[in-house]
């Protein structure tokens, strides 16, 4: 089954690195022109030259999604670049303190999470919905996550902005189907990226990397490609009956129930 992917223009946020970048590959490999954005410019150019580097076609813009103008100047960059857009993947995110419970949490902190997680996505959509009005059709599928559907320990701020995504992507999806433009979400579980290694996975965080695996029925965490398939398959011809959907790519995790035990870790940590 084909992608009718091949020759879209494609718009990735937060492609600098990780579930972002994996994406824009993926995209790039079914022919999508990519618009790579992101905070940071040599990361989001190393993302452009490994696609050019295979024959595909992408260009950069530096965007801060958390920023009305920027995300403005972004989607009328990628339509003065390519002449429309297609897709978009509004996969830009942060993380915020690790473990640290709602009663001590930062009002800044909350407020930084928040306003990139969940208005940074309200942002990109309002954009490119606007564009794709004029166009009459378009796919974009929001990164939530395993945490937009559950609770944890990982912080709140965290929580309820992912949740907040698969709300707004219910919504925006409902307002404009009939305009021919599909909104949908992806949940991925643990996966091995950039931000795992910084949280969950550092040196000395309570949440191993071994209980990351075990609270997987597969057995492992995910990989970024794996992440990146799901949104490509959401973002094409072949998902054309799928409309406010949250996708989960998560190895089992939300099916899991009862505790895993794995000896000399806490029992009580669950992300």
């Amino acid at each position: 089954m084909t992608t009718g992917l091949d020759g879209k223009v494609v718009l990735v946020t937060g492609a600098s690195a990780g579930i972002g970048k994996a994406a824009a590959l993926a995209l790039a490999a079914e022919g999508a022109k990519v618009v790579v954005a992101a905070r940071r410019r040599e990361q989001g150019e190393q993302t452009v030259a490994a696609i050019t580097a295979t024959g595909g076609e992408a260009r950069f813009i530096a965007a801060d999604i958390s920023r009305r103008a920027e995300v403005e100047a972004l989607v009328k960059g990628a339509v003065a670049a390519y002449g429309r857009l297609d897709a978009a993947v509004n996969n830009a995110g942060i993380a915020g303190p690790h473990l640290v419970f709602t009663a001590d949490f930062p009002e800044e902190a909350w407020d930084e999470v928040v306003g990139t997680n969940l208005k940074g996505v309200w942002l990109c959509l309002k954009y490119e919905i606007g564009q794709m009005l004029t166009q009459k059709k378009g796919a974009i599928v929001n990164v939530s996550s395993v945490a937009g559907l559950n609770g944890g320990w990982f912080n709140s701020a965290y929580y309820a902005s992912k949740h907040g995504v698969i709300g707004l992507t219910k919504a925006s999806a409902v307002e404009y189907a009939k305009d021919g433009i599909r909104i949908n979400a992806v949940c991925p579980g643990t996966i091995q990226t950039q931000m795992a290694e910084q949280t969950m996975f550092r040196k000395g965080a309570e949440v191993s990397r071994i209980r990351q695996a075990a609270l997987h029925p597969i057995g492992r965490i995910g990989t970024q490609e794996e992440v990146a398939a799901a949104i490509v398959w959401l973002c094409s011809d072949a998902s054309s009956f799928v409309v406010g959907a949250s996708l989960v790519v998560d190895g089992g995790f939300l099916s899991r129930s009862g505790p895993v035990v794995v000896e000399g870790v806490d029992p009580q940590i669950v992300t």
